[in-house]
């Protein structure tokens, strides 16, 4: 006998209800639209294929079945993330004029800066950090999902959160602030004023581009304001008077689509503290921006 409800129309309306929340934790844990997508319908061929002695609670079986799926899978993608050409960042979402309420769901939890260091975390603290501190999931629950027993639950969570915090300290800044420094990155890289750059930069600011071996990008982060500003210039110097530069949000946050002669070619994005940028992220990788459409 299959599950919970009296016919497979109600049991799609309950997987359609859930499909928003169980997509937003499966990208947080892939950092891949793709690979998100396939966890979700993953879920839902497991949820139509369930018992209903299987199920008490819809929602709480949904989150824990696509939880262990992308647990699962991130073990799997290990490896070939490890020998992945260059720095690895996540594959950007990106919108022209966001919807309000979309707007609303793609806040700082879900940045560039945030999923990056989410992707040093293992599987499982990457899962509990996220439950917890995202979708703000009892240390209970959790445990159920991971396996684990909830005192053991508690100290993945607080390992896993220090190490968050000590890699990117999160600091309330406004798109007001955001907006200025990425007008004053795109001012400086059209007119190719490396030290206009240098006054925006953080002295330990870093440049990180992900090209995955398939667009030029550096192989390493660029670390320094020096060296990021002599980066950033020289990159665009040769191309500049043929691209165009767009502002987009990138994962719900102020970013840049750049295009060469009308086609996309690059996204960035910026961490910073409101005052200088700390960070700048590039992604070149021409599969992670398949999906884009400006």
């Amino acid at each position: 006998m299959t599950h919970p409800s009296a016919s497979t129309a109600d049991a799609a309306v309950v997987f359609a209800e859930n499909r928003g929340r169980l997509w937003s934790i499966a990208y947080r844990m892939l950092g891949s639209r793709a690979d998100a997508d396939d966890a979700v319908q993953d879920a839902y061929l497991r949820w139509h294929g369930a018992r209903a002695d299987e199920i008490r609670t819809p929602q709480a079986w949904l989150v824990t079945t696509v939880t262990r799926i992308c647990i699962d899978r991130l073990k799997r993608l290990r490896t070939e993330r490890e020998h992945y050409t260059g720095p690895w960042l996540p594959e950007p979402l990106v919108e022209e004029i966001p919807a309000a309420d979309h707007a609303a769901e793609l806040a700082s939890e879900l940045s560039v800066a945030l999923l990056a260091v989410l992707e040093r975390l293992a599987p499982e603290e990457r899962a509990a950090f996220l439950l917890r501190e995202m979708f703000d999931s009892g240390y209970g629950d959790i445990a159920q999902i991971l396996g684990k027993s909830e005192v053991a639950t508690r100290q993945i969570v607080s390992r896993a959160t220090k190490r968050v915090r000590d890699e990117r300290p999160r600091v309330a800044v406004s798109d007001e602030a955001k907006l200025r420094l990425l007008d004053g990155l795109v001012h400086a890289l059209q007119t190719q004023d490396r030290e206009g750059l240098l006054k925006l930069l953080a002295k330990d600011s870093a440049w990180t581009s992900d090209g995955g071996g398939k667009a030029r990008a550096a192989r390493k982060v660029i670390r320094g304001a020096e060296k990021v500003a002599r980066f950033g210039t020289g990159v665009f110097r040769k191309i500049v008077s043929h691209v165009v530069f767009q502002p987009v949000k990138v994962n719900g946050e102020p970013g840049i689509a750049s295009l060469y002669d009308g086609q996309l070619f690059a996204v960035m994005t910026i961490r910073t503290d409101g005052h200088r940028i700390l960070d700048v992220y590039s992604i070149l990788n021409p599969d992670k921006l398949r999906g884009i459409t400006l």
